[in-house]
């Protein structure tokens, strides 16, 4: 006897949200069946498929981002904050979607390393004597607001793209694609925090001291 429509629906629907569970899935979006899916609706279903902890991570990002446009005064270990954070974020996504290894990692590094390089070359200066002892004076800027936004929204929009076609994560090309871009946004931070500390490493002992 055969499957009656809706049977074959369901069961394709499972399969699917099990395939992508079983290899790191959409990460930050629950699987979407696109069969029951129409167009007027699929942003609908994309916003309440997400976790509220996705929201909590931008609204977190946001407020970084925003501080880092306002010239101020930090410890120099401080400057090492959001480029790491932004580095475990690239990494998780990339293992939990693809794994760390061949293509994938070396897509990644290739671009961070190429990107840090220019980065750090090009970067212009923005460090200066803090003042307080053991802090630099930051000048601020809207890259890192950009670079953070970039970072969450590849993400995000690569977890949405896997919990509609989960067959994707076995595709080369498309996770060659996205590592590279996450390998661009960690390598502009590493370069400029090379280009921060070097600027550092460069100013009056007082200023430059860490406080313990």
């Amino acid at each position: 006897m055969s499957r009656r429509p809706g049977a074959c629906r369901a069961a394709n629907g499972a399969s699917r949200r099990t395939h992508a569970r079983a290899h790191g899935g959409a990460g930050t979006v629950a699987p979407l069946d696109p069969l029951t899916i129409t167009e007027p609706t699929m942003l609908t279903q994309i916003l309440t498929h997400t976790p509220l902890y996705v929201w909590a991570i931008l609204a977190f990002l946001v407020h970084r981002g925003t501080i880092a446009m306002r010239d101020r005064d930090m410890q120099i270990r401080r400057l090492v904050i959001i480029p790491a954070a932004m580095l475990v974020l690239s990494l998780q996504d990339m293992n939990g979607k693809f794994g760390l290894g061949g293509w994938v990692l070396g897509a990644w590094a290739l671009a961070a390393t190429a990107t840090a390089l220019l980065a750090g070359w090009s970067a212009t200066p923005r460090i200066a004597p803090g003042n307080a002892p053991g802090q630099v004076r930051v000048r601020g800027s809207r890259m890192p607001l950009v670079m953070m936004m970039a970072v969450f929204f590849t993400k995000y929009i690569a977890s949405v793209t896997l919990a509609v076609a989960p067959q994707l994560g076995h595709d080369a090309l498309f996770a060659c694609a996205v590592c590279a871009l996450f390998g661009v946004f960690n390598g502009w931070f590493a370069g400029r925090l090379v280009r921060d500390l070097v600027a550092c490493s460069a100013l009056p002992r007082s200023s430059a001291a860490v406080a313990a």
